[in-house]
């Protein structure tokens, strides 16, 4: 069935769900080729809906709720990843595996190996959010927040805050540092080449549980997607 991403003010009266996306309406009725009466899957970023298509035209489709529902995919942990700018494509693959795994937000990082220009706008990377969820049947959607410098990233709000370190002597686990109480969590990743000196020993002083995955240097996009699968199924 079409999974269909839509934002609050696109259910009406929890009796209708409005579609006015170009793209959504290419797939409904070029790609799927749907008519009316046909089944529609859709989400508001909060609930789950079976719909029933009631109208079709260039500009919109109405959809008629049948069947609403509680958010049964989404993690009961809230994980959010605050990684190093890396090439674009590589970045919005990462954004799109990070999307179907759970994760909470992603926080685009511009540290001090960042060598890449940024001409890729934050609303192509929440497209690819919106696109991944699709896929993936998510129901609560997958935040990227504005680009932050490291200092800048509020540190207040999480249970633990991680960072990976290639050249860690640390042998911690992750599965035995979170506890069930931890409910968010922040794993900060470093771009190609990882961070400065400098930057470790800023996260150090700020008491983040600095660990490594291992002894092979792994890619960003590799370890933002492992530590995120290995987070959320450690809690």
């Amino acid at each position: 069935m079409l999974s269909i991403v839509v934002e609050k003010e696109n259910v009406l009266d929890n009796k209708y769900i409005l579609i006015n996306d170009k793209s959504d309406i290419t797939h409904i009725v070029n790609v799927y080729r749907l008519n009316i009466s046909d089944e529609i899957r859709v989400v508001d970023g909060e609930f789950e809906y079976l719909t029933k298509i009631v109208k079709i035209s260039k500009k919109e489709v109405l959809s008629e709720i049948v069947e609403k529902k509680e958010d049964n995919y989404s993690l009961d942990i809230k994980i959010d990843i605050a990684m190093g700018i890396i090439k674009n494509d590589n970045m919005k693959l990462t954004i799109k595996k990070l999307t179907e795994i759970g994760v909470n937000s992603i926080i685009p990082l511009k540290t001090e190996r960042v060598v890449v220009k940024i001409n890729e706008k934050k609303d192509v990377w929440t497209d690819t959010v919106k696109e991944a969820m699709k896929q993936c049947r998510a129901v609560r959607k997958t935040n990227v927040e504005d680009i932050k410098y490291l200092k800048e990233l509020d540190l207040t709000k999480y249970d633990k805050v991680f960072f990976l370190y290639e050249n860690s002597q640390e042998n911690k686990k992750i599965h035995e540092i979170i506890k069930k109480s931890d409910r968010n969590i922040l794993c900060i990743i470093g771009p190609e080449g990882g961070f400065t000196e400098k930057e470790v020993e800023y996260m150090r002083n700020k008491e983040m549980i600095e660990i490594s995955l291992g002894k092979r240097i792994l890619r960003a996009e590799t370890a933002a997607i492992v530590i995120s699968s290995i987070i959320a199924n450690a809690w």
